[in-house]
């Protein structure tokens, strides 16, 4: 359904570290030359990067990006390896209400983009 998602980045090497860091565990990895994400495989991509219009990246308030983790101990590694290159906990890893099998945990990256891992297995 969707192609690609763009977050802004203000320091785009940290952000870059940091999704490289983070997603691997997923099987997100580098692609390209413009900082861009994708899953081998996959259709949809993740591109960060500061804003085209020259202004300060911001974070949007009530927006997330959710990847599909493989395992929920992907989902375990994501939020520790958020955490551990310079991101926020915004939900520790469990299972949540939204369906007996939805576990899930919820980070911001230093910019403040929220984003959570999901496995469903």
């Amino acid at each position: 359904m969707l192609y690609y998602v763009t977050l802004g980045a203000n320091d785009e090497k940290k952000a870059h570290a940091f999704y490289t860091a983070v997603l691997a565990p997923l099987g997100i990895v580098p692609i390209g030359e413009h900082g861009g994400f994708g899953h081998q495989g996959g259709e949809a991509f993740l591109w960060i990067g500061k804003p085209f219009d020259g202004k300060p990246a911001t974070f949007g308030n009530g927006t997330m990006v959710a990847f599909r983790a493989p395992s929920r101990a992907a989902v375990d590694r994501f939020h520790a390896l958020c955490l551990a290159n310079g991101g926020s906990d915004e939900g520790a890893p469990g299972l949540r209400k939204y369906a007996p099998d939805w576990y899930g945990a919820y980070a911001r990256d230093p910019d403040g983009n929220k984003l959570t891992a999901v496995s469903r297995d």
